[in-house]
């Protein structure tokens, strides 16, 4: 089902005291998480953000689609808390993509594709020490959204990863712009990605822009909220022209649409 973003996911928004993505623990979710005076904390031994609050200093967790229900463990300077993170069942999407090498890779793509995972896991895996993150996000191109996160993906039949992100529908050559301020820490024409930015905001807080038509951004460029990106484009493993928009947070690939505001939909 396609959803306009001016209407997407109507979850209940509740006033913040500050910018804060939604706190909901479930798989491929973010916990906000109070921790008091504690000036650092790990999660599946990864630092994890600390933002300051009106009432101390809290946690933002980014919890993996692989994460099982139940209790998790927050480790502290001195000692730990526990958190529960709920089940989540995420919906089936069944697509079929035409061209056939990029569900199933000849023998020959295996090296390159293994290179441009280890050159985004990097990415990924990196962790800034960064004040002042804006943790609310602008969208970051005008279209339709035409697959959440999190769904369960059968291509051509096969069962393939689940869904890391966003994915708004755009006419080729519409503007993508940066929803925070960051980095660029990596671009490149990947084999399943297409024309790919990645940006880092810091403190392991990395956004992904996929299938892009043209990048217009360099490797450590600074770029503010609202800069040009690149454009929407059909590169990569696609059906049509798209953004595929992915945020990941300590190394878990995470909802979006918890960083979005009423205001920015």
């Amino acid at each position: 089902m396609k959803l306009k973003l001016s209407i997407l996911l109507i979850l209940g928004w509740a006033p913040l005291t500050m910018a804060l993505p939604i706190h909901n623990p479930v798989p491929g979710g973010v916990a906000v998480l109070d921790i008091g005076e504690a000036g650092s904390a790990t999660y599946n031994e990864r630092p994890v953000m600390i933002a300051k609050h009106a009432t101390g200093n809290v946690a933002v967790v980014g919890i993996p689609l692989s994460a099982e229900s139940g209790q998790h463990r927050l480790a502290l300077e001195t000692g730990a808390i526990s958190f529960e993170v709920k089940g989540k069942e995420y919906e089936i999407q069944r697509l079929t993509i035409q061209n056939k090498r990029k569900v199933n890779p000849y023998a020959q793509d295996m090296d390159r594709i293994v290179k441009e995972r280890t050159e985004m896991d990097t990415v990924f895996d990196s962790y800034t020490d960064v004040n002042d993150i804006d943790l609310t996000f602008d969208v970051p191109t005008e279209g339709i959204m035409s697959s959440s996160f999190g769904l369960r993906r059968i291509l051509n039949d096969q069962p393939r990863s689940p869904h890391s992100g966003m994915d708004i529908a755009a006419p080729e050559g519409t503007r993508i712009i940066a929803p925070a301020a960051g980095i660029v820490a990596a671009t490149g024409d990947y084999f399943f990605n297409g024309n790919t930015v990645m940006i880092d905001h810091g403190q392991g807080l990395i956004t992904m822009y996929c299938h892009l038509s043209r990048i217009d951004v360099e490797v450590g460029m600074k770029v503010r909220t609202g800069d040009l990106l690149g454009t929407v484009g059909k590169t990569g493993r696609v059906t049509g022209a798209h953004l595929h928009w992915g945020v990941s947070l300590n190394d878990a690939r995470v909802d979006p649409a918890l960083f979005l505001t009423k205001e920015s939909l």
